[in-house]
């Protein structure tokens, strides 16, 4: 994978490059970004250029051979570590190395891909991945063994904040003192969820958002669409390239996540002081329950931006306001007056609580009706600003 194939993040491009040459690599590294920032590519490059003992600040001027087997993502010494769940190919003690083929497909087609893009291609449902102990014991076998080519072995782990307390526990010691030419790349959007003992023991890069020049310029150079639609969809995505993507495919989840969204409010509305509509709410969750638990958790943290947006048009910041949405007869700038700051710090802790407790496994239908009927009396709450 090139560096110039990536978008953005040129100074994150220079400091990797420089350290590299001069010999100052952190054997153990924590890449933390929001989702479609480019952490994972620019993770895969990092260790293309390490591996191969490329130069000049791009994955050519190396090892010939060693660059040809990263266009498949399969050189030896690379190993790749990732969330995984059960699934019908594999009933019992999934690994990373299980989903080989899948991962492969992931990085080719979708380099800036999240984790719902992950458990779409495996197919999961109403499951959860993680890192366990089973991975973290296929990690520290396949780093005992000497490197292929002689040179740097490097441990990819991708979301790494879905490592369990088993699994980092049992990798705590080797990230700490690994073997000689040994390198971890920790790859993660939420470094908070990883524990404390292992964030101290990694250098930290923080990855921004793209800039919606970098954005653009990537639509334009892959799906050689028009500079003003390609504006339009950089300034929609918000710095994610992953949903730039969707957006240009017309598949983005969020299309489906904006109806769900609109069906709700509608209904909450209605909700107070009429029982009847209280049925539609219960409907609204158990039709959301059915759901992967991953598409719940992904549609709380879309509403959680909607209803941001919202507050931002609300007070006027119309430049940070980038959601334009196409349901039919709903507008954002009607529905804006009833978020404000009265109610919006009370509406994003319930969506944050509902989004903790399906991560737990709780009950989603309770779980989405209680928080439904909660958003009915939040969205009927007055603003006590006066003008």
């Amino acid at each position: 994978m090139l560096f110039s194939d990536i978008l953005g993040q040129e100074h994150i491009k220079k400091h990797l490059v420089h350290s590299a040459d001069n010999g100052r690599i952190p054997h153990a590294q924590l890449f933390v970004g929001p989702e479609g920032c480019g952490a994972l590519p620019m993770a895969i490059a990092y260790a293309q250029y390490i591996l191969c003992n490329n130069s000049d600040g791009e994955n050519k001027s190396g090892d010939t051979a060693c660059n040809m087997k990263f266009s498949s993502f399969s050189h030896p010494d690379l190993h790749f570590a990732f969330p995984v769940t059960t699934n019908d190919k594999v009933k019992s003690h999934p690994v990373s190395s299980h989903f080989l083929e899948e991962w492969r497909e992931l990085l080719k087609n979708q380099p800036y891909g999240n984790l719902f893009d992950w458990y779409k291609l495996l197919g999961v449902d109403n499951k959860q991945g993680q890192i366990g102990v089973d991975e973290a014991h296929d990690i520290v076998k396949a780093l005992a063994l000497k490197s292929y080519e002689g040179g740097y072995k490097i441990m990819l782990i991708w979301m790494a904040e879905k490592m369990n307390v088993a699994a980092a526990n049992k990798l705590l010691k080797l990230i700490e003192e690994p073997p000689n030419k040994t390198l971890f790349l920790l790859i993660a959007q939420d470094e908070e969820q990883i524990i404390n003992t292992i964030r101290s023991r990694c250098q930290i890069l923080h990855f921004p958002p793209l800039s919606e020049l970098a954005i653009k310029e990537g639509l334009i150079k892959q799906f050689n669409i028009a500079e003003p639609v390609a504006i339009k969809i950089a300034h929609q995505a918000n710095g994610n390239y992953n949903k730039a993507c969707d957006l240009v495919y017309q598949d983005s989840e969020d299309l489906q996540f904006e109806k769900w969204f609109v069906i709700w409010i509608r209904s909450a509305f209605k909700a107070k002081g009429n029982k009847a509509a209280i049925h539609d709410l219960i409907s609204w969750s158990e039709e959301i329950a059915r759901t992967g638990r991953e598409t719940q958790k992904k549609f709380l943290h879309f509403c959680l931006e909607f209803f941001r947006q919202a507050v931002l048009l609300n007070y006027q910041a119309n430049d940070l306001v980038f959601m334009e949405p196409k349901v039919e007869g709903f507008e954002l700038a009607k529905f804006a007056p009833f978020v404000h700051g009265d109610n919006i710090m009370e509406i994003s802790d319930e969506l944050m609580d509902a989004i903790y407790h399906i991560e737990r496994n709780g009950n989603s239908k309770i779980i989405l009706t209680d928080l439904s009927i909660k958003l009915t009396r939040l969205l009927h709450k007055k603003s006590q600003v006066t003008s």
